[in-house]
């Protein structure tokens, strides 16, 4: 029997993410995610360095598949899936539908295996969120790093909303780490 899971997560690449906005270069889902897993893998780390047990691979396989649901689903805009609590509550329905939809398509001991990566633990969660909003910072700067106004809400909106999650993880993530994304690549 033929499985469509994997095919199906090579299609993360047709998945343009930002949709409603005018960007200077397009962003697909397979970008976000990769960039999302190196980041949570950095939280992680830098946790370790605070004397947290987290495990970074967890942090990576968590993030790989945090937005796999958007491969049927579409990016449906944050400011439309969080506009009020029944859109909120519709669209995790949906998330789920499409998370059972997609691990369908394995066999039944590898769905098995694969389901608890599709929804990071209570003590992961908070790292795989900060490293999906780092991300979305991270596109918000190169666009206003060239020249795109339509970037700085989002990025005003990203940076509160990171600051409000209290994660000193993420509060060190930005400070080293954030403002090479704004320089040349001779200055890098």
């Amino acid at each position: 029997m033929l499985n469509t899971f994997y095919a199906l997560l090579g299609r993360m690449k047709y998945i343009d993410r930002w949709c409603l906005m005018r960007t200077s270069r397009p962003e697909n889902l397979c970008e976000h995610t990769l960039e999302t897993a190196y980041i949570a893998h950095a939280l992680v780390l830098l946790n370790r360095q605070r004397g947290g047990t987290l495990e970074p691979e967890k942090a990576v396989l968590y993030a790989l598949y945090h937005d796999c649901t958007e491969i049927l689903t579409g990016d449906l805009p944050t400011p439309v899936k969080y506009k009020n609590e029944s859109i909120k509550t519709a669209y995790k329905a949906v998330e789920k539908e499409a998370q059972t939809a997609l691990l369908s398509r394995l066999p039944v001991p590898m769905a098995e295996e694969m389901t608890p990566w599709f929804t990071p633990t209570e003590e992961y969660r908070p790292y795989i969120k900060a490293a999906d909003k780092l991300s979305a910072l991270i596109k918000c700067t190169e666009e206003r790093r060239a020249g795109n106004h339509e970037f700085d809400r989002a990025y005003d909106t990203l940076l509160q909303a990171i600051h409000e999650m209290e994660l000193p993880e993420a509060e060190q993530f930005m400070m080293q780490f954030l403002p090479p994304f704004g320089m040349t690549l001779d200055d890098l």
